[in-house]
């Protein structure tokens, strides 16, 4: 079936896309002061306290209006992209904004002086530094996604949209009997995650490392 390839593209999609405007917005809190600065922050710490639960039958009632007037965007994986965006997005700034922080602009400065543009400081100094903070939030948010199940069943009509977490408790309504066959399932969806985390934990540890120093 196609649910792990499915949900394989809404957690890289989502990271991807997490990753870049987090660390765009968090450098941008952490380097510049502007009007609603404070108000904005909190605002996005308060956002990061509504579960997706409290909210799935808003974003229902919206897709079905997408779909009555015949819109593309509903019942499409941009959809649920979209959906995970809105929602894991918040934290990811706060925490791009902490590594940035913690990053002297005393640097930022200085390549400034060196003739480098804002837009090459970033790119050069504060991502490279920056790094182990991404990845942290890259691994977080695809962790976070991968294992999604309620908004993926609830906003998606069409089950070859469906992410991995639907056709695991699909598969158990049938095989609900046999628990050899349940548990290879779980390990098969499992799998991913643990084989991404083997591959990426220095880099996610030394993430944690630096930000348990810094506080």
């Amino acid at each position: 079936r196609v649910y792990i390839p499915n949900s394989f593209f809404y957690a890289t999609t989502t990271s991807l896309l997490v990753v870049l405007l987090a660390g765009m917005a968090g450098y941008a809190f952490s380097r510049y002061r502007f009007w609603g600065h404070q108000t904005l922050l909190v605002s996005i710490l308060a956002i990061t306290g509504v579960p997706l639960l409290t909210n799935l039958l808003a974003l229902y009632q919206i897709g079905a209006n997408l779909r009555k007037a015949q819109l593309p965007f509903y019942d499409d994986r941009l959809f649920l992209v979209v959906v995970y965006l809105g929602f894991f997005l918040p934290l990811s700034v706060w925490i791009a904004k902490g590594f940035f922080d913690a990053i002297p602009r005393d640097l930022d400065e200085a390549a400034l002086i060196d003739g480098c543009t804002p837009v090459g400081a970033l790119m050069r100094i504060s991502i490279p530094l920056a790094l182990p903070g991404l990845m942290a939030i890259f691994l977080l948010t695809f962790v976070n996604v991968w294992n999604e199940f309620i908004a993926g069943y609830l906003l998606l009509a069409k089950n070859e949209l469906k992410p991995a977490m639907f056709g695991l408790y699909e598969f158990l309504s049938q095989n609900i009997i046999n628990l050899q066959v349940v548990a290879a399932a779980c390990i098969l969806i499992a799998l991913p995650i643990v084989v991404i985390f083997l591959f990426a934990r220095r880099t996610f540890f030394a993430a944690m490392m630096e930000g348990a120093v810094k506080g």
